[in-house]
């Protein structure tokens, strides 16, 4: 079953928003600092990724020219106004969310984190193609954890991240056989390792977002991912891999 690695995920981040919200009466000071550790945690981990690139001039190009066709679809406005149409119909009392706009910025903010990385697309790969789901289960927990926190202090919308991660490496895991089948190995290599280190500057600024450090629209970066493949099948196309 190629999906169970998914499930899992998705019902890791579901049990563990269940849990933070059970966890939702801890000291507003107490949120504020763990928020703050995991704010630097996360961009530990974005800076990790990012300095992983083998040619960061593939990095620059396919952040700004992201910027520039998010900007245009206005993809971190679209996701907010999920986010809010969301706790429209479910009534944020009705949930026990704390805040206006809380169920948003829990869902926004929560799917970023468990969406963008490495882990994602090789965890999708390893259990379409090999039938393996232990990257997924290890991903699954680490998201786990991570929702029980992100509840405590964004409120009952980190659940609704459930579904971008359900669909999205559904659907990787799901076609991972024709990908196997259409996509040379070293393309799909280079092309992990430069979307690792895009997705990590992403992961990085998310960081700097729960730091309040800046407030940086990180959704409106998210097609520099599709750039990042078309920039990477250019350049193994004419075999300028550096």
């Amino acid at each position: 079953m190629f999906l169970v690695g998914t499930l899992v995920n998705g019902l890791l981040i579901i049990i563990g928003t269940l849990i933070g919200k059970l966890l939702n009466r801890i000291p507003e000071s107490m949120k504020t600092t763990v928020m703050y550790a995991i704010g630097l945690s996360v961009m530990v981990l974005g800076l990790q990724m990012g300095l992983k690139s083998d040619n960061f001039l593939i990095v620059i190009i396919s952040l700004v020219l992201g910027a520039v066709f998010g900007e245009l679809m206005q993809l971190d406005e679209r996701l907010n106004q999920l986010g809010l149409w969301l706790e429209k119909k479910l009534g944020s009392t009705k949930l026990g969310s704390t805040g206006k706009g809380s169920i948003s910025e829990g869902f926004v903010t929560a799917t970023l984190i468990f969406v963008i990385g490495a882990m994602a697309i090789i965890g999708a790969l390893d259990s379409g193609i090999r039938g393996d789901h232990d990257v997924l289960y290890t991903k699954g927990i680490i998201d786990g954890f991570t929702s029980i926190i992100l509840t405590t202090t964004l409120g009952i919308g980190v659940i609704f991240s459930a579904i971008p991660v359900l669909l999205y490496q559904g659907i990787i895991a799901l076609f991972a056989t024709q990908i196997d089948r259409l996509v040379p190995q070293l393309l799909m290599d280079q092309f992990i390792v430069e979307m690792t280190a895009t997705g990590g500057i992403m992961i990085f600024a998310i960081g700097l977002n729960l730091t309040g450090l800046a407030k940086i629209k990180v959704a409106n970066l998210l097609p520099a991912i599709v750039v990042t493949g078309i920039i990477v099948t250019i350049l193994y196309q004419y075999h300028l891999f550096v």
